[in-house]
């Protein structure tokens, strides 16, 4: 899920493990009216966590420009809302808004949070507004992510894979090289033990429970052939998760990783291995802009997730949509907003995707054309941005869809292991038992 950034450092990861327990037992949305329910229609309320922001980072100037450029053109107007990154995915605005009947015409969720809305109810089909040149124009499975019965509701705005970020001068301080770049779980604790110092922790990964921290996890299931849900039967309590469960925690047990990161949280790297805390840190692509702007000096490389014996790579790709509220003022001129901002196959739709992906912001473009135009520019023609599009990405899958109550079980596995030092094997068969019991009464949409 999970997150992110409305100022540079509030990138997709930075903030969504702050979805809380008290946001995954909020109800499912119903009574749900446009921000500000009433007026004629004519203007549309898009609340984001990038812009307009006080810092006027690039990132806000890029959204600000965007509903500037549509208000141009069009007499339905965009007005863009900006709610800081904490109280955007905290749920404590976003969802106490629809719950009041006053959310926003246009926001924006990550596929972890899909079905919360789709199952609510307030979610704008925009399949009418799509041409097949555009539908074609996505890669594989990313529309299918946002989709309920061949319609889709959401558009993706990027894809943010996770990897491994290692910075150079600890590993020389510690008399290691690349040669000691591990691949292995079993070899990320012994290097980590190495790296580890007085004020250092050898690796990181987030300890924040929330949507953030689940997503970050799943390529460590994943590469054990685990999953949660196989055949809409619950999959959990499988080796795949005992031992992944199992790896987090021996970080944690061993000490060679904190119980808390600094900053924003575990998919801040600047605060963390840019300040010299850790000496690996498990972050997503958007880290190489972070640190562009705020560490430009600062020496570190990027590998795929180190994986268990026998195990295959695996990372996660997630990504924030744009969506509209069904129950808004105007769902229609919203979808039409939304499908000309991220799906235009124009010269300058293309442009505009561009430089959302590859300048202001760092992430694997979404679309087959967007990806061409910034090959054009060498955007990932060598360094970190290179590996994570030749070696890292591709061995991704899409961010899972789960409802909460599949969300909060394995988030409660995670922490328990973590950070409590429970079992692996009784926590991923507690989180299976409470999953199976959802699923046996679901009726919602599909959740894979």
């Amino acid at each position: 899920m999970a997150a992110p950034s409305p100022a540079p450092q509030l990138s997709r990861r930075t903030l969504l493990g702050a979805l809380a327990a008290s946001a995954v037992a909020a109800p499912l949305l119903t009574a749900c009216g446009g921000d500000g329910a009433g007026g004629d229609g004519k203007e549309l309320s898009f609340w984001n966590f990038y812009g307009p922001s006080d810092d006027n980072s690039p990132q806000s100037k890029w959204f600000v420009a965007l509903a500037e450029q549509w208000n141009q053109n069009n007499d339905v107007k965009v007005k863009l809302r900006y709610i800081p990154g904490k109280d955007y995915l905290s749920g404590t605005t976003l969802q106490t808004a629809f719950q009041s009947g006053q959310g926003p015409d246009i926001f924006l969720i990550s596929p972890g949070d899909f079905l919360r809305y789709y199952n609510g109810g307030v979610l704008q089909d925009l399949s009418g507004n799509l041409s097949d040149e555009t539908k074609a124009d996505y890669l594989p499975g990313l529309l299918e992510a946002r989709s309920v019965d061949g319609k889709i509701y959401g558009l993706p705005m990027e894809i943010e894979p996770l990897a491994l970020y290692y910075s150079e001068s600890a590993f020389e301080k510690a008399g290691l090289s690349e040669a000691d770049l591990p691949r292995t779980w079993d070899q990320t604790l012994a290097v980590a033990q190495k790296l580890t110092g007085k004020d250092r922790y050898g690796v990181m990964f987030e300890t924040l429970p929330g949507y953030y921290q689940n997503f970050t996890w799943y390529p460590f299931l994943w590469q054990g052939d685990g999953t949660p849900i196989r055949d809409g039967k619950v999959a959990f309590d499988s080796p795949a998760a005992v031992q992944a469960l199992k790896f987090w925690q021996d970080t944690i047990k061993n000490k060679v990783a904190p119980r808390k990161a600094l900053g924003d949280g575990g998919g801040d790297v600047v605060s963390n291995l840019g300040s010299g805390a850790a000496a690996m840190q498990q972050s997503g692509i958007w880290a190489v802009a972070d640190l562009r702007a705020k560490a430009k000096n600062f020496k570190y490389g990027v590998i795929p997730h180190p994986t268990p014996a026998g195990g295959k790579p695996a990372t996660d790709l997630g990504g924030w949509a744009f969506v509209a509220n069904s129950k808004g003022k105007n769902p229609e001129a919203a979808a039409k907003f939304i499908t000309w901002a991220l799906g235009s196959t124009d010269a300058e739709g293309v442009e505009r995707q561009r430089q959302w992906n590859t300048v202001v912001k760092t992430n694997v473009p979404p679309r087959k054309s967007v990806q061409t135009a910034a090959d054009a520019k060498g955007a990932f023609a060598d360094g970190p941005l290179k590996k994570f599009v030749s070696e890292i990405a591709p061995t991704g899958k899409p961010e899972p869809r789960f409802p909460p109550e599949v969300y909060q079980p394995i988030a409660d596995a995670i922490q328990a292991c973590q950070l409590n030092g429970s079992d692996p094997a009784k926590a991923a068969a507690d989180a299976a038992q409470k999953i199976d019991t959802f699923l046996k009464t679901y009726q919602g949409a599909p959740i894979t």
